[in-house]
């Protein structure tokens, strides 16, 4: 962390003002804290860069954004989300509100941006600012062509532009540890490269409850997961991320979440992460070298074995496919929360759904070829594949998505 990055992660966002705590933490804004004290409360250095200031304990250093050399920052564009019919009670729903002759989506998007709202609404010269809500969640977009109609007609009309502004939705961005210990201890058990952290970023946002881990791993601390420094058997989080396999690690825990991806999906991933960090890509010179292979042969028995493991030896387990959260991701997430025995509002899950990707998308350039299997790793990953579908058929009557299955 230095302040420059805290710097452009706000600018990125909109934000005015950018916070820096305990010598990691960065923290955006619009408005400056009601309270200032001396410089001496603002005692840590920052991890990425010595000499500069990034707060205390319970302290914020704060900068303005603007302060930041010209060109170097880049603001995340504006995304349009489609054409929307009106809730029933019209455009009452929506919170703040902005009228001016030649209204533009700039005009629209930065207002509802200074608002510190996640949506910018246009129809004709109007211009709304809201959240997703469960009477306007933006489910069922219409043709765009109802919402190009001149700005006088549009007025009258049912239809509105709906923009994604750069400010995060902050309705589910508050996360807590349990405020007593847990009952029941739940793994949220995956082979590395299924998405294991997208999940704990999706749990967390659901529920406002940190996840735990069996390991630690500092990036992902410094990226907001509290519960990385937390002692994984401390009962203080709503689950525990495992990868591990074998009877005593999984007869450990009460329950789990067993999330499975397809075995090619994982293996790339979980290469990449090992070359590369959690959002980078592994470079040719790795994919064209005897790691990829003696990697494959490796990992690709690991994935067999380990939901065969927590198959037998699990004590209640609830499978969830990484494809069918990506594809049906409320449906899917709501499946998990309430096997997690916690309850949460229609609003909250559309927050996290309009905060998905978190920011754990990988960065940079993709190799070249993607997935370099040969047919020989194919065989044998493919060999892997019927194994577990026929495991998890005997288990619960449901295999594996049809996509994994080789035809």
């Amino acid at each position: 962390m230095t302040v420059s990055h805290c710097q452009d992660a706000c600018a990125e966002r909109s934000y005015a003002y950018a916070g820096l705590e305990a010598g990691a933490e960065c923290y955006c804004g619009n408005r400056l804290p009601v309270t200032s004290v001396g410089p001496e409360a603002c005692n840590h250095e920052c991890k990425g860069e010595k000499g500069s200031v990034c707060g205390g304990v319970g302290w914020l250093s704060v900068y303005r954004v603007e302060e930041l050399p010209p060109g170097s920052r880049k603001r995340r564009t504006v995304t349009y989300r489609g054409c929307f019919r009106l809730p029933e009670n019209g455009t009452h729903t929506f919170p703040d509100s902005l009228a001016q002759a030649n209204m533009t989506v700039d005009a629209c998007s930065g207002f509802c941006s200074q608002k510190e709202f996640p949506l910018a609404i246009l129809r004709g010269w109007e211009c709304y600012c809201a959240y997703p809500t469960p009477q306007f969640n933006l489910r069922d977009a219409v043709d765009r062509a109802l919402c190009g109609q001149e700005p006088k007609a549009q007025r009258l009309a049912e239809y509105c532009a709906v923009y994604q502004t750069p400010v995060q939705d902050t309705r589910c961005t508050d996360r807590r540890f349990l405020p007593t210990k847990a009952k029941v201890f739940v793994a949220l058990s995956s082979f590395p490269g299924a998405g294991n952290t997208w999940a704990r970023h999706l749990i967390e946002h659901a529920t406002g409850f940190y996840t735990g881990s069996y390991y630690f791993d500092g990036t992902l601390y410094n990226k907001g997961f509290k519960g990385e420094k937390d002692h994984w058997r401390s009962r203080r989080t709503i689950c525990v991320k495992t990868h591990e396999s074998g009877r005593r690690e999984i007869e450990m825990f009460d329950s789990a979440i067993l999330l499975i991806r397809n075995p090619y999906r994982s293996l790339v991933a979980e290469f990449n992460r090992k070359c590369a960090g959690h959002l980078g890509y592994a470079a040719d010179r790795n994919w064209k070298s005897k790691e990829w292979p003696d990697f494959v042969r490796s990992y690709a028995a690991w994935w067999s074995s380990h939901v065969l493991d927590w198959l037998r030896f699990g004590k209640r387990l609830l499978v969830v496919h990484y494809e069918e959260l990506r594809h049906s991701l409320l449906p899917t997430l709501r499946e998990m929360v309430a096997f997690l025995n916690v309850s949460v509002s229609e609003e909250r899950l559309l927050c996290v759904e309009n905060n998905k990707e978190g920011s754990f998308r990988r960065r940079g350039r993709r190799p070249l070829d993607p997935e370099p299997f040969t047919p020989e790793m194919r065989a044998l990953i493919d060999g892997y594949i019927r194994t577990v579908d026929k495991a998890l058929r005997d288990h619960s009557g449901a295999g594996l998505p049809g996509e994994y299955v080789p035809r």
